[in-house]
């Protein structure tokens, strides 16, 4: 039996593993994974909140428009973290700050 609270739970678990990800990994690809999780719990949101209030199809299309800013925040960020690759040789988020250099 679908209920929102276990949505809700699902989203929450998402949210929080993504964030945990974006604050302690110097990774530039962890990072991107966790942003990633993090727009993905919000997309179960939106989902879930246009499946339990009255199945309005508002939810559904900012679900759509997640997906596609997700794609486009994939492709600009994994641009910049091969520019810093080429640069640097490493693609720690923390040693990005000697390229104002």
């Amino acid at each position: 039996m679908d209920q929102l609270n276990t949505y809700l739970y699902i989203a929450a678990i998402l949210f929080a593993i993504g964030v945990f990800g974006v604050m302690t990994r110097r990774n530039g690809i962890a990072v991107l994974m966790g942003v990633e999780l993090i727009l993905n719990a919000a997309n179960i949101n939106f989902v879930a909140f246009s499946r339990f209030g009255g199945m309005n199809f508002d939810g559904h299309i900012f679900g759509l428009l997640i997906i596609v800013l997700a794609a486009a925040e994939a492709a600009v960020a994994l641009a910049i973290v091969i520019n810093i690759y080429n640069n640097l040789n490493t693609i720690n988020v923390d040693e990005a700050s000697m390229i104002k250099e």
